[in-house]
């Protein structure tokens, strides 16, 4: 069965101020469902049409060397933004709690530390791309970045919450203003989807 564009447990309106309305329109309806297109179109036929996306990304050397860039690409992108839709929600942000608090004070210090070195990271990316919090296959914590729709999961890291920093994806409300876009993503950050995919991470 094909891959399908998951729905946004949410309203397209739902995560204003912060971000806005056309913009998810257009990242979700547009952006996520071209990514989507372009792998399905890549794998029909093959083998790997079947595979769930996290397994189909996360051992790229079994992809065909025909299709391999464009299921790195637009499979990485279809992962990615499953990932983002859900990391998010309305009457969210704020500091965490739960077991994703506890481990972020034992791997960072403190919550704005984390902050801080996701920001950063998430800044510091060249061009496109994510900035992420990752559980390691050793399951401690740790910030990266990567380029385009490069996923951690292509690295042996489980992606856990992420923030996209292409230009659609804030471009429309905060033009070339990336660091205020990122101010305002902490205000929606879904921290009880962040435990649970931690916990799983975790097994």
């Amino acid at each position: 069965m094909a891959h399908q564009l998951p729905p946004l447990p949410y309203g397209y309106d739902a995560l204003e101020p912060y971000i806005d309305e056309a913009t998810m329109r257009l990242h979700h309806g547009k952006h996520h469902q071209a990514y989507l297109d372009n792998l399905n179109k890549a794998v029909a036929g093959t083998a790997l049409e079947n595979l769930p996306i996290e397994q189909l990304v996360t051992d790229l050397s079994a992809v065909p060397e025909g299709i391999r860039t464009a299921v790195r690409n637009h499979g990485g992108g279809h992962a990615n933004h499953t990932l983002f839709w859900q990391v998010m929600a309305p009457g969210a942000g704020g500091a965490p709690s739960g077991p994703i608090a506890e481990a972020i004070t034992s791997t960072f210090g403190s919550f704005e530390t984390l902050k801080e070195k996701l920001t950063a990271a998430a800044m510091g990316q060249f061009g496109s791309g994510w900035g992420w919090l990752v559980v390691g296959k050793d399951g401690a914590l740790a910030v990266t970045n990567t380029p385009n729709q490069d996923t951690p999961l292509s690295a042996g890291a489980t992606p856990i919450l992420g923030v996209d920093v292409w230009e659609h994806a804030y471009y429309l409300r905060y033009q070339n203003r990336r660091a205020e876009y990122l101010q305002a993503w902490w205000n929606v950050v879904n921290w009880s989807k962040v435990n649970e995919l931690l916990r799983a991470a975790r097994g």
